[in-house]
């Protein structure tokens, strides 16, 4: 694992993910959030496993190498972080980041429809506890993101759009939700087009 520098006092946004094909989706919420909440960097955790998804991914270097190929920017970092620090719950890739990089900001980086199933992930509160979160729009998810348990149990931790820009330097926890232009497309489509594919 080769770990990415940052400043300290930097803002560092955290896609995490399989990247199971990476996608234009991906890049574009990538783009968004460096824009909107005017990150330093935005690093993707690409995982090895997702614990919550029932079938196995790609090889990890397949989907790096697929990711870095899709996602050129000079702000961007592709990693292997957690298998680098050999965790998969997303709590724990947190506190290992948080404990290797003590001085540098981190917010994590999400679309709708991982807000709308936030409280199956594990220790999901900590998660909120740890970092601020950034949730981006996605189709046909607004309803079922701002009415999920995750957005209803921190519903007074919920920062205005207005202070988007501010969100990477707000004690956790705190949490926002960001309309923008919408693709519809997903890893999950993309692997099934592709195993229909003659």
């Amino acid at each position: 694992m080769t770990r990415p520098w940052a400043a300290p006092g930097q803002v560092v946004g955290l896609l995490g993910g399989s990247f199971d094909p990476p996608h234009a989706g991906h890049v574009h919420l990538t783009r968004e959030a460096l824009k909107r909440l005017r990150l330093d960097q935005v690093w993707w955790m690409v995982s090895p496993g997702n614990p919550i998804k029932a079938h196995a991914p790609a090889a990890l270097d397949e989907r790096l190498q697929a990711s870095r190929a899709i996602m050129l920017h000079p702000k961007v970092r592709i990693t292997d972080l957690e298998a680098g620090f050999g965790t998969r719950a997303t709590a724990d890739t947190l506190a290992a980041l948080q404990q290797a990089y003590p001085l540098v900001n981190f917010v994590w980086l999400m679309g709708a429809d991982n807000l709308a199933g936030f409280h199956k992930w594990d220790r999901w509160p900590e998660i909120m506890a740890r970092v601020p979160v950034a949730v981006f729009a996605r189709p046909g998810q607004r309803m079922r993101a701002l009415h999920s348990p995750a957005a209803q149990r921190f519903r007074l931790a919920r920062v205005p759009t207005r202070d988007a820009e501010l969100l990477g330097h707000l004690t956790p926890p705190a949490w926002l939700y960001l309309d923008m232009p919408m693709r519809d497309i997903s890893s999950t489509a993309l692997r099934k087009a592709r195993r229909l594919a003659p």
